[in-house]
């Protein structure tokens, strides 16, 4: 098969955005593997494919380069909401775009997107954690290290753990185990944040099914709601990611809305059938 692809980035955080308005394109996990190969594919974080949707004005899929699939992205909204408007797939700078974390609605402003990224959730079973209640600030040992961690989802589910500062965050050492532990049904992403002041946090993170990144978007709001929740920030904060920075604000009607950028790299075209796959 002979793909087309466009490839987008937001704050580093990079994915292969794929026009399915066809209907007919379905990749394989070990195709998207392929593609996210930065070795012998295209290389990324992701790929998008934008679709119709009979509840929104497109559909967004988002597919992690170990080829599992995830609820939402929020940097990688930020690209499609931007892909979609200069080829023509939505009408203007507002879209509503169906996620499988339900209907999102980025807004592009200038060379930025603004994004209401819902409610976030902080109930253990609805994340989901196999712990009763809400998980703030709960004392957990992995790999034989005790650390406090904050849960919430924004669609998908993350774990959110704070550090003081002049102390290194373990993402390489306890991302993985975190992300598999038993304690997540559906595993996790974990953040390791440090806070600068009630209005600025650095950021890193280990993404579930893609490791180490340079941003996510819906961590960054995670860590945002984590924070404000346990008393440490306010409602809105400066988000300081490896690869720039988000505007994250918790307004009073309990929506999370996230400001930042996306760019346009390069539009290819690739094979993916044969030998590239088949010898992987």
């Amino acid at each position: 098969m002979n793909l087309e692809f466009t490839k987008m980035q937001g704050l580093g955080n990079d994915f292969l955005l794929l026009d399915n308005m066809s209907g007919r394109l379905e990749l394989s996990p070990e195709e998207v593997r392929f593609l996210c190969d930065r070795h012998f594919g295209v290389g990324g974080d992701g790929v998008i494919t934008a679709s119709p949707s009979s509840r929104a004005d497109l559909k967004m899929r988002i597919f992690n380069s170990d080829g599992s699939e995830a609820e939402m992205c929020g940097n990688g909204i930020r690209c499609f909401a931007l892909y979609a408007r200069d080829r023509g797939l939505a009408a203007g700078p507002e879209m509503a775009v169906e996620t499988g974390a339900g209907v999102i609605r980025p807004r592009i402003e200038g060379d930025r997107v603004v994004v209401d990224m819902g409610e976030p959730e902080f109930s253990g079973p609805r994340i989901p954690v196999n712990l009763p209640g809400e998980v703030i600030d709960h004392p957990a040992v992995f790999g034989g290290r005790e650390v406090e961690i904050t849960c919430v989802s924004m669609g998908n589910p993350h774990c959110v753990i704070f550090y003081p500062p002049g102390e290194e965050p373990p993402v390489g050492e306890l991302g993985p185990l975190i992300e598999t532990d038993p304690l997540f049904p559906e595993k996790t992403n974990v953040e390791f944040i440090r806070v600068r002041n009630r209005r600025e946090l650095d950021f890193a993170v280990w993404e579930r099914g893609s490791g180490i990144t340079l941003a996510c978007g819906t961590g960054a709001c995670a860590a945002l709601a984590a924070s404000a929740r346990t008393g440490r920030t306010g409602r809105e904060a400066l988000v300081h990611l490896p690869g720039g920075d988000l505007e994250i604000e918790w307004r009073e009607n309990n929506h999370i809305f996230m400001t930042g950028p996306a760019v346009e790299v390069f539009v290819g075209r690739i094979e993916i059938e044969g030998t590239a796959v088949g010898n992987r």
